[in-house]
């Protein structure tokens, strides 16, 4: 369980820079889109997080390890979030 944890923490932190980075140039470039760009960035997330899990629970094995896979990463998504949004207005 720690790979997955490390790896998702990881996943979530590399997301976290995209949008950070990604944040700033559109606010450099063009203050209006901003709104567009959180709204893709947010349909990115989510996309990839549910990909993530839903490949993890179709491979893996133990029920109970993919319950709780996948229950840390939706809370890992959601305060991911917030952060993003705390950072960023």
């Amino acid at each position: 369980m720690f790979v997955e944890i490390f790896l998702s923490v990881l996943f979530f932190t590399l997301l976290g820079v995209a949008y950070v980075k990604g944040y700033d140039v559109v606010r450099r470039q063009s203050p209006d889109h901003l709104v567009h760009f959180y709204l893709i960035m947010a349909t990115i997330r989510m996309l990839l997080v549910a990909t993530v899990v839903g490949l993890y629970v179709s491979f893996t094995e133990n029920r109970e390890d993919a319950i709780r896979f996948a229950a840390m990463f939706i809370i890992m998504y959601a305060i991911t979030m917030v952060v993003t949004l705390k950072l960023r207005h």
